[in-house]
Formats: structure tokens, sequence, C-alpha cells
């Protein structure tokens, strides 16, 4: 391909993806997708050939699959593979769709209890809600031992201490959209409490390295699952706890 050939730069290929930047460029370091050709200035140029790769790795990261994993897939470009894995996750995704439509029928069952008083049981009230949805890619990316760990202090918490632990992420998402509306820096004090709490959060059930934590908040930007969780707020959310968080944890561990 000659740079006069139709392209995209890395940031048009951002936008249109929903990749940042700084994602597409550890691809690229990584070797999961280089460019058509690199610019003087260094600025990176992607061709369709490009824009489809990235595709194929989207759909493998939205079908859960690890990093490693893709790569072995794109570049082999092995077609009995690509339909093997997509069957192994069909299945997961007609349970996902069953679970949306149990959730729906929580959802329309609340409605129908607080607009007519009727009462609910407990089970009913949380009928549909999944979370060890990540359990399987957890055990793999941390090992059992961690993860049982981890679950077995989740249990221990009871009903009302496991909704207190999501109540308070949900503040540290709300802070960090703040944060972003109001323009604070990673480094400012603000920001910095914010980080305090998510790592004390986090630590109820696994204590970070400052290496680890800071490869846990960068998973947060890489994976599209956990970052629209962060962005849903305010878009770039995700990407300040993780700057914060490289000052943080230099500072703190």
């Amino acid at each position: 391909m000659t740079e006069t050939d139709t392209t995209w730069d890395i940031a048009q290929v951002a936008r249109m993806s929903g990749v940042t930047s700084r994602t597409l460029r550890h691809y690229d370091a990584t070797g999961l997708l280089s460019p058509a050709w690199t610019g003087p200035d260094g600025r990176r140029h992607y061709g369709r050939d490009e824009l489809l790769r990235l595709q194929h790795i989207l759909t493998l990261r939205e079908l859960g699959t690890s990093l490693d994993r893709i790569g072995s897939i794109v570049d082999a470009d092995d077609q009995a593979t690509v339909v093997a894995l997509l069957r192994d996750h069909l299945g997961g995704l007609t349970a996902e769709r069953d679970r949306y439509a149990r959730l729906a029928a929580t959802v329309a069952r609340t409605i129908d209890s607080l607009e007519k008083g009727r009462p609910m049981t407990d089970e009913q009230i949380f009928d549909g809600f999944a979370h060890d949805r990540y359990e399987p890619e957890a055990r793999e990316r941390w090992g059992d031992d961690a993860v049982d760990r981890s679950n077995a202090r989740w249990k221990a918490l009871g009903k009302e201490g496991q909704q207190k632990h999501l109540d308070a992420h949900r503040e540290v998402v709300e802070a960090l959209g703040a944060a972003i509306r109001v323009g604070f820096t990673p480094a400012s004090p603000e920001v910095q409490d914010i980080v305090a709490q998510h790592y004390a959060w986090v630590s109820l059930f696994w204590t970070p390295t400052l290496e680890t934590y800071k490869g846990l908040t960068q998973m947060y930007v890489d994976d599209e699952r956990f970052r629209r969780n962060y962005d849903e707020v305010a878009p770039g959310a995700a990407e300040l706890l993780r700057d914060a968080a490289d000052v943080w944890a230099d500072r703190n561990l």
C-alpha cells in the first residue's frame, strides 16, 4: 500500500471504532494490529485491510476472547477455528439473552409491586442478576485460588454487604464522571482521593501490588466491557482512573 491509497490516521480510526489511540498503539507494539504505514511524524495510518482486521479483533473481544487467543486466530485466518469459536460463544450469548429476559421480567414485577403494593421475595428481587458472569475469564487470568478466595469473601458479605459493595463502586464511577466534567487532572487531590477509594474497594477481595493495580486499571481501558462501565457516566472516565492510578500507585504502593 502506498501513501496515496485511501487510509485513515490513528485518530480517525479511534473515532470510528471507539478504540483509544493508546490501545491502537499497544496493538501495534504487540503485533496484533500493525498500521499500513507510518508517516514521517510517527503518525500511524490504516487501510481497509487493517480496518477489517480491527473489526475481527473487536468482535472476538466482545465474545470474551483473550488477546493472546485473538492474535493466534486473526494471524491464522482459519475459518474453521473462527466458526468453532463462534459456536462455543453462541451458547453463551443465548444464555445471556435469556438472562436479560429474566431481568426484564424482574423489573416488570418490581414496577407492579411498587404500583400495586404486591410483595416480592428476596429471590424475586434479584432474579436474573449474575455476579459470576466473568468468573471463567477471571480464573484464566488470575488463577483458581484467587477467584475462590474472592468468591468466599463475596458470599461472606451477605446480601446487605454485597449491595453496599456495589454501591461503593457506583460512587467511584460517578465521582470519576464528575471529575471529568469539572476538568480535574489525574494528579489532582480530588481524583487521587477517588483512586484511594477504588483501591480500597478492590482490596476487599484482593490486595494488588503496584504493578498489578496498574495492570488492572489498564484493563479497564483496554477491555470494552469494563470501559463502558466507567465511560457511561462521562467519556474518558476509565482513562482518568488508569492515569490517576499510575500516579497513586507510584506514591503509595
